[in-house]
């Protein structure tokens, strides 16, 4: 590694002002909708308090060591992820484990900012007070098939978040993230605390924060093991690019330990935010905790509309989530940038213009695929779908394997400690190697060959 081209580069490209914008940042990208909207009907499909426990197990050993190991290499090279494995190699296998980790944001933000503009409607239509019209049972289906109101809505998230990444790093990404962060903490605990107060809901509270191992099964695992990867912003290109923003003074372990705690605690709120509304409304029905990802546009409207000040909850708590996805957003997004900036020597501008011509051409194909290009099925999916499975059950498993060989049999676990402790001690430096070398590939290929596996309808997940 040629440290005096890293320095050059580096000089050239933005960075956070200080571990506080850091953690906001990767935060922000951390808790979106994989907290809010996934995290909650997992947890209510696979067992309640004995997924949180699974979870929150893996999330500590598994999820710690791969942002540990991204986030070094990032601040190592100084370069976003096709430039960190090219450091260190330049042969075929290096390209390849580079390109796919910065290839996923690119495929994600599209379809992500589809999902964020159907949120933005629904803000829309409760600020305006439509809780009732919200709730009926045909509403959300006719809104995405409605291919020129779904693509509106997801142009206005899109532009949000081209707004954000036109201003750079630190007056952009990390200003939005210091304000955007804290409020959402604020607006998920009286959101919280509105659902846990409905008359039945500690019913909700219980399962969900109580392990019961008769709710206990293989998938809830595997099930766990997925969110886990999905929350932490794992193998999406994010913790390379954010880590090669950082100063060397940066406490990499202590950062960790906040993302992760920041993490569970909005994936918790997230959960006493919806199942006890649920419990509340349907009494704990298991067809209704298991409705998947229908829970927030479908389900959760008709909570609101059942109680009392529905309408106040309903702008919280989509107000909320608008916050959480825009975060997660900014991040895939600013990803793509720094890559085009550091592979195509693009200025900042132009790299933002580009990634926002690739999110325009793929999110619209996404937010049309209900509609206008309902007829087009890939593997019996959807194109929102079809880019889901794509990215989160194939590519990004595939990328984690990347960056475990690359820590493993290329850069070396010793290397990456030296990272770590040019700016404080390595506490968890035992468990991250055992972790590294031998238990996150294994974790890694149980979600690779169990996704496959449900997608071909050989498992149920």
């Amino acid at each position: 590694m040629k440290e005096d081209n890293n320095s050059l580069h580096a000089g050239s490209r933005g960075s956070f002002s200080g571990k506080l914008g850091y953690v906001l940042a990767v935060a922000g990208s951390a808790v979106g909708l994989g907290n809010i909207w996934r995290f909650p009907y997992l947890a209510a499909k696979y067992g309640g308090g004995i997924f949180l426990l699974v979870y929150l197990i893996l999330m500590l050993t598994f999820g710690y060591a791969l942002i540990v190991s991204e986030t070094a290499l990032g601040r190592m090279t100084k370069r976003s992820p096709v430039g960190a494995f090219q450091t260190f190699g330049k042969s075929l296998p290096f390209r390849l484990g580079g390109w796919i980790n910065a290839v996923i944001p690119m495929l994600i933000v599209p379809y992500y900012s589809v999902i964020g503009g159907w949120v933005t409607k629904y803000l829309f239509e409760y600020v305006r007070g439509n809780t009732q019209t919200l709730a009926a049972d045909d509403y959300f289906s006719g809104f995405i098939a409605d291919g020129m109101g779904a693509g509106f809505w997801f142009l206005i998230f899109a532009f949000m978040v081209a707004a954000v990444l036109f201003a750079g790093v630190k007056q952009g990404v990390e200003r939005v993230s210091k304000v955007m962060m804290p409020l959402l903490v604020i607006l998920a605990l009286f959101v919280a605390v509105y659902s846990m107060t409905r008359p039945g809901a500690w019913e909700g509270v219980k399962y969900f924060l109580v392990p019961n191992m008769e709710n206990f099964s293989w998938m809830t695992v595997v099930a766990a093991t997925g969110q886990m990867f999905y929350s932490l912003s794992i193998a999406m290109g994010i913790l390379y690019t954010y880590g090669s923003y950082i100063k060397k003074e940066v406490d990499i372990e202590k950062s960790t330990t906040q993302v992760e705690l920041f993490d569970t605690a909005i994936a918790m709120l997230a959960g006493l935010m919806i199942i006890p509304a649920v419990f509340a409304f349907s009494g704990g029905d298991p067809d209704t905790l298991g409705a998947g990802p229908s829970l927030m546009f479908i389900t959760i409207p008709k909570v609101f509309a059942s109680m009392g000040l529905g309408t106040g909850a309903g702008v919280m708590f989509f107000l909320l989530v608008l916050l959480a996805a825009l975060t997660s957003a900014i991040s895939l997004a600013e990803s793509g940038v720094s890559t085009f900036e550091d592979q195509l020597g693009l200025s900042r501008s132009r790299s933002v213009m580009l990634m926002g011509a690739v999110i325009v051409v793929f999110g619209l194909a996404s937010a049309l695929g209900f509609g206008v290009l309902s007829f087009v099925s890939i593997l019996g999916m959807s194109i929102l779908d079809f880019f889901d499975f794509l990215t989160n059950s194939l590519m990004m498993p595939v990328a984690a394997l990347a960056t475990c060989f690359l820590v493993t049999r290329v850069a070396g676990t010793d290397r990456i400690a030296q990272e770590v402790e040019q700016s404080s001690a390595f506490k968890r430096k035992k468990m991250y190697t055992l972790f590294m070398k031998y238990l996150a590939p294994v974790c890694i290929a149980v979600i690779l060959l169990s996704s496959i596996a449900n997608v071909f309808g050989w498992i149920s997940l």
